[in-house]
């Protein structure tokens, strides 16, 4: 049976190069958003850069625009952006995808060269067998892995740090601030009060009995 994997031995080292690297794609995304999620929990003292910039872009746009009105789409934004290197992981999903497709490719190509070259059917055997065996694996590690589960959990976790702690946190700071600012305020006044006062020049009793009679002498 080995024999039969070896007479085509390029093909079967193509179709298992591809597989392997498509599978080990959906492995290394389970464990970044793994990652992200284990963060989440921990969003106050996080040091992940990305939910960093996350938590930054929320309050400037809650500086700006007082309220964002929609979460889950700023969420959503977020999540598809994110990157390892200049690679975001949405295209590293989709690569592993292309990857599988293009290894079943590899196969059917292998399998039609062998049937076009009068091949027997256990010669082009291997080709449907390490087919069906690469897309077995692949699913199976898709299902295990759960991309699409950890990638909702991600943001369930994301919207509700947002809206519940990070948002009410904002609006306290900006409640005493408020609070603060009419303080601030009276005391301005209150000091510029006492500037002006001081700056009033105070008369002696008899600078101000001189001064009288030089006025009733202009007036007279």
């Amino acid at each position: 049976m080995l024999a039969l994997f070896f007479q085509h031995k390029n093909f079967m080292i193509g179709i298992l190069a591809l597989l392997f690297c498509s599978i080990i794609c959906q492995i290394v995304l389970g464990v970044i958003y793994h990652r992200l999620i284990w963060e989440t929990e921990h969003m106050s003292t996080t040091t992940n850069k990305s939910l960093q910039q996350l938590k930054l872009k929320f309050s400037g746009c809650r500086q700006i625009n007082e309220k964002i009105s929609n979460v889950p789409v700023f969420v959503d934004k977020f999540i598809s952006r994110i990157k390892i290197g200049c690679v975001s992981l949405s295209m590293i999903k989709h690569l592993s995808g292309q990857l599988m497709l293009l290894s079943v490719l590899v196969a059917g190509i292998g399998a039609c060269l062998g049937i076009i070259h009068n091949e027997n059917f256990f010669s082009i055997a291997p080709f449907y067998l390490v087919s069906f065996l690469g897309l077995y694996c692949y699913f199976a590690v898709s299902s295990f892995v759960d991309i699409s589960g950890k990638i909702n959990v991600l943001r369930i976790n994301l919207v509700d740090y947002l809206e519940n702690h990070l948002a009410n946190r904002l609006e306290q700071t900006e409640l005493d601030m408020q609070l603060i600012k009419p303080e601030q305020k009276e005391k301005k006044e209150k000091q510029k009060t006492e500037t002006y006062s001081s700056d009033i020049p105070s008369f002696s009793n008899e600078e101000m009995e001189e001064l009288e009679s030089l006025l009733q002498e202009f007036l007279s």
